[in-house]
């Protein structure tokens, strides 16, 4: 879709509010918090991804959160964009909210507030229990402090670095209601600490929600696994923390990719041999239960080796 740039401009230090409304003026459509916008970068083939933070419901603009990234080509252009400029972008969403009969519990760290913010707004208008946590490392500058504020006492910011929320994790995410939902965004570290925290408290698996702007979480089973190219004949060990994109571009070889999330299919590469361990967004289910292809920017392999035509 063609979106105007209504506004730009300093939300807190390095982040920009950016309000976009529909180029013939209608209204732009309704969509489930925690969706984002993918804007196509102009002159480029490249993608990137920023969440949306109103409740959304059909209005007049969406707005997004910007923070700017030390050589982030897409935070660069975000925030040069000026008021009457004209983007193409697309309405996604791979971090959904669903109903929880048991309340939802939200976490966010850093620019990761952008999609939970809307999630704690629909909640608010529907009159739905939640609780959020807020984890900034200068609580003075937040984004979006005193919105969450005005939303109740439900929602707390947790200050400092590191910031006071990692040593409370236990207690936050203690006794989980059988109904509940948890979900959480923001950094790597951070995540996977709350998984980790959340798994250890009893929180069912399918209740944890996360979602991390580059690649994906480690899973207790990954392994190492060694990629095999058919083209070059060189083999690229990859460790149990690393992705396959890290572990082929530390060894020479950086594969065509953009994202770096499993939704965009710049890095969908032949599987020759093997079996992956698909994490991506991408691929349908017909191609992922064929094995043929992966997207090498976030998944893994089950097998002890992986061939690729690269």
């Amino acid at each position: 879709m063609k979106l105007i740039v209504e506004k730009n401009h300093a939300l807190a230090d390095g982040v920009r509010l950016i309000a976009l409304r529909a180029e013939d003026g209608t209204l732009l459509p309704a969509f489930t918090p925690g969706a984002h916008l993918s804007f196509a970068i102009p002159g480029t083939p490249l993608h990137r991804e920023y969440s949306l933070t109103g409740d959304g419901d059909a209005s007049a603009t969406y707005e997004v959160a910007v923070l700017a990234r030390e050589h982030g080509l897409g935070s660069s252009w975000m925030h040069a964009l000026r008021p009457g400029d004209v983007v193409e972008a697309e309405l996604r969403n791979a971090f959904a909210l669903e109903a929880a009969e048991g309340g939802h519990l939200l976490i966010a760290g850093g620019i990761g507030i952008t999609p939970i913010l809307s999630m704690a707004r629909r909640l608010t208008r529907d009159g739905l229990p939640f609780s959020l946590h807020y984890a900034s490392r200068n609580a003075a500058n937040a984004p979006f402090a005193g919105e969450l504020a005005a939303l109740g006492p439900h929602c707390t910011l947790h200050g400092g670095r590191p910031n006071s929320l990692r040593t409370k994790l236990g207690s936050v995410l203690a006794d989980p209601h059988a109904g509940a939902r948890l979900y959480v965004c923001g950094p790597r570290a951070m995540i996977t600490a709350v998984v980790e925290a959340a798994r250890s408290a009893g929180w069912a698996a399918e209740r944890i929600h996360a979602e991390l702007f580059e690649g994906t979480l480690a899973q207790p089973e990954d392994k190492p696994f060694d990629i095999e190219l058919s083209l070059s004949g060189m083999t690229v060990h990859v460790e149990a923390g690393q992705t396959m994109l890290d572990a082929l571009t530390a060894a020479g070889v950086e594969p065509l990719h953009d994202c770096k999330r499993g939704e965009c299919g710049m890095c969908v590469t032949p599987v020759l041999a093997g079996e992956p361990d698909h994490r991506d967004r991408y691929l349908s289910a017909g191609e992922r239960a064929a094995n043929k292809s992966i997207c090498v920017c976030v998944s893994r392999a089950r097998s002890d080796v992986i061939v690729l035509e690269i």
